[in-house]
């Protein structure tokens, strides 16, 4: 059963990575018929909202009192890791190029493992470490260490946020104790979400243009409706459903190595789809990105420490190792093995009182 989950959390994993991946090139067509990058992703997430809204009741049972109990978990992830990464990677891509601003943003996952090794004190296996170090090779090779241009702190800072929000998705996605199914989690995301990108929009915190007419699409031509609706349904809705379910399946570490695939994902479709070539250099840098992958995968816990303990310990906590020689169970060689029962207390006598006492309630 284990092992049927974890390929299945890897199969989630992979398919949000493809979904996200996507998106770019599902979205160049409507950029390059002169919509703005915040239009875009306005109505990518409106989209997306609107088609998990009614799914997203239905499986809460049209009760919304666990996304109350759960309101500051559900404030956090909307407006930091769905409205927040989307507006701080379009600023930070509007001062440095966006290579740069990608490569900080996908940092994520190794920014988790050394917040873990910060908060624990403890050094994560070599595997992980190796992997990290493998992973983010590759993530360079492919996107490229700079992209050419000149490196502005505030678009730098706007990239490291965009950085944080990726964190807080994979942090927040692992949670299971809200009560909250992953679709529906999604739905109230991605709905307040677009409420905060509505109001960044309408006060000109993001610049706002969009030209309703139609565009080239893949070789064709279509409404401008056709990639919005594409890109709000795959790389949107079942992109977030998918990899929430991944990360509470996989946990937050190997779920982020896995988000990395998107950029490999995000070259193979662009390859596909618009004929942009893929070189030798950004090939390798695929593979070490999946061989970091592998890598992290291979992580196991400590000696002595039962998988379903070890699924529940949070993010690159060690675990206890399980001390077999603990009192609990031992056996006296000395002692009688069949000991007459002690003799019960004469009813309102001290003893009786006492061991009433000690007795744990029912």
């Amino acid at each position: 059963m284990r092992t049927s989950r974890g390929i299945l959390g890897i199969a989630l994993g992979l398919a949000s990575g493809l979904a996200f991946g996507a998106g770019g090139a599902i979205v160049k067509p409507l950029l390059e018929s002169g919509w703005s990058p915040g239009a875009a992703v306005f109505f990518r997430v409106l989209v997306g909202a609107a088609l998990l809204l009614l799914p997203g009741l239905i499986a809460l049972k049209f009760d919304l009192r666990p996304l109350w109990r759960a309101k500051w978990t559900v404030l956090v992830y909307s407006v930091i890791a769905v409205a927040g990464v989307q507006l701080a990677f379009y600023m930070s891509i509007s001062r440095i190029p966006v290579s740069t601003a990608l490569l900080i943003e996908y940092l994520a996952p190794v920014a988790l493992v050394a917040l873990a090794w910060m908060r624990t004190r403890h050094m994560p296996q070599v595997v992980v470490l190796a992997g990290s170090v493998v992973a983010i090779t590759g993530l360079v090779l492919v996107i490229g260490p700079t992209g050419g241009g000149a490196l502005d702190p505030v678009g730098i800072a706007f990239a490291a946020i965009a950085m944080i929000g990726v964190a807080v998705y994979y942090v927040l996605g692992e949670r299971t104790d809200t009560g909250i199914p992953p679709i529906a989690l999604a739905a109230v995301g991605l709905f307040i979400g677009c409420l905060v990108l509505g109001l960044s929009l309408a006060i000109g915190l993001v610049p706002f243009e969009a030209r309703f007419g139609e565009v080239a699409f893949f070789g064709a031509t279509a409404p401008w409706w056709v990639p919005v609706l594409t890109v709000g349904a795959v790389s949107t809705a079942f992109a977030y459903v998918s990899g929430i379910q991944a990360i509470q399946i996989l946990g937050t570490r190997l779920a982020s190595f896995l988000g990395l695939s998107e950029v490999v994902f995000a070259g193979v479709v662009a390859w596909v789809l618009l004929g942009e070539a893929i070189g030798p250099v950004q090939l390798l840098g695929g593979l070490l990105i999946l061989g970091g992958i592998v890598l992290v995968r291979f992580e196991r816990p400590a000696a002595g420490v039962a998988p379903a303990m070890a699924a529940d310990l949070p993010l690159g906590a060690e675990p206890m190792p399980v001390d077999h020689r603990s009192d609990a169970g031992r056996v006296d060689p000395d002692a009688d093995p069949d000991p007459e029962p002690e003799p019960e207390p004469e009813p309102g006598s001290g003893a009786a009182t006492s061991r009433a006492a000690a007795r744990p309630a029912i």
